[in-house]
């Protein structure tokens, strides 16, 4: 693919509001992980959570959409300005050439949650559910573009954790062919009791804080959070340069990777031929690194395979948690500001390094001049993602 800039973009997590706390703490090793009850839900877990949604509000024209999922992307959209920008490119382009692409996989679960306890007598549902601008999965592409005012192409990619790398792929295809000159791409998705009592009786939900890499790992600790990113088919100044996507689908298990990391080989592989990039010229490797003793193995071998043993990778779920449908943009803006301020994220929590994983993994921040990155995101039933990103030139 011709390089894609990357005008701006945006990021919210347990970490902070924004690029310069999410700098900051990826530095120092700030885990944004508490070991803290959510909700309703009575968990032996360490998660990630925004508060600040408690009190986010919404506009009133926007009042339908009010949920903890659209209440992220309100905020996540405001972050550094990013809204602003937004409206700048549909000033230019037109908002009917600014498409709204987008990954989520909880969306406004939550909403209806809540309202299944309200329920009267005769089962009915409270009044006030909104479901197709809450719940239903169309909600958070629906509510971004009726914020921002746009009118392009706008959708929902669900593939579990490997959505809002997706959502780059897609739209960096839209733009190649003619269809829009702009898009918002990224993911939301926060907490919920379907997500949170799922992955527990899927025995993924760890009862520590996650180690990934770590000879201990048990399990994942759940994250909520936001992302965004313009992409533009031209930007006279961009933050970085999408250079490419590569994407699979190896359909191994539902829930499972393939042992060797097969589809995750073919994605890396396809990024880096649509990159047209070497393995040895990658600097970066965000991994998807769940800390899930099967997800980190299979990762490392398919590393492995591609990039050999030299490239420094490292995961930051220890820092965030794993926000399922919004990682991979979360991990996208993770790479964007390493490429920006120079340094390899650390993989914290990772105490005892299990001496079978043979990637380079880095437990530490380390100073690093970095020309390009990929970051990896792996979902449920197989759908693979590598997104590679240049530094600003």
């Amino acid at each position: 693919m011709k390089p894609l800039p990357v005008s701006a973009f945006s990021i919210v997590s347990a970490l902070g509001h924004g690029q310069a706390a999410h700098a900051q703490a990826l530095r120092a090793g700030r885990s944004g992980l508490q070991a803290r009850q959510f909700e309703t839900a009575a968990l032996d877990a360490w998660i990630g959570v925004v508060d600040a949604l408690d009190d986010e509000r919404l506009p009133a024209a926007l009042a339908r959409y009010d949920c903890r999922n659209n209440r992220l992307a309100a905020l996540t959209l405001r972050s550094d300005g990013f809204d602003a920008r937004v409206r700048d490119a549909a000033a230019r382009h037109g908002a009917q050439r600014v498409g709204v692409i987008v990954g989520t996989s909880t969306s406004g679960i939550l909403q209806s949650e809540i309202a299944y306890r309200e329920r009267a007598a005769d089962g009915a549902l409270p009044l006030w559910l909104h479901y197709p601008e809450t719940h239903d999965n169309a909600s958070l592409a629906r509510f971004v573009q009726a914020a921002l005012g746009l009118q392009g192409p706008a959708w929902v990619i669900s593939t579990a954790c490997s959505s809002g790398a997706k959502a780059y792929a897609a739209a960096a295809r839209l733009i190649a062919l003619g269809l829009i000159d702009a898009a918002v791409v990224g993911g939301v998705d926060t907490l919920c009791m379907t997500t949170l009592y799922g992955f527990r009786s899927l025995e993924l939900l760890s009862t520590e804080v996650c180690r990934p890499w770590d000879v201990r790992r048990n399990g994942l600790s759940l994250g909520e959070g936001g992302s965004f990113a313009l992409l533009q088919r031209d930007a006279a100044a961009p933050a970085a340069w999408l250079l490419g996507c590569g994407e699979s689908s190896d359909g191994y298990h539902m829930s499972s990777p393939h042992p060797e990391g097969a589809g995750a080989i073919d994605a890396m592989r396809a990024a880096l031929a649509d990159a047209s990039l070497q393995p040895d010229q990658v600097d970066y490797i965000n991994l998807h690194g769940t800390g899930t003793r099967n997800n980190d193995s299979a990762e490392d071998a398919a590393v492995c395979a591609v990039f050999g043993h030299d490239v420094p990778v490292s995961s930051t779920k220890g820092l965030t948690g794993h926000a399922l449908g919004a990682a991979g943009a979360i991990e996208a803006a993770i790479a964007l500001l390493a490429l920006r301020h120079g340094f390899v994220p650390p993989g914290v929590h990772c105490e005892q390094p299990d001496a079978t994983l043979r990637a380079r993994y880095q437990r530490d921040a380390i100073d690093a001049r970095l020309a390009a990155v990929a970051t990896n995101s792996f979902g449920f039933g197989g759908s693979n993602s590598c997104l590679l990103f240049g530094a600003a030139r």
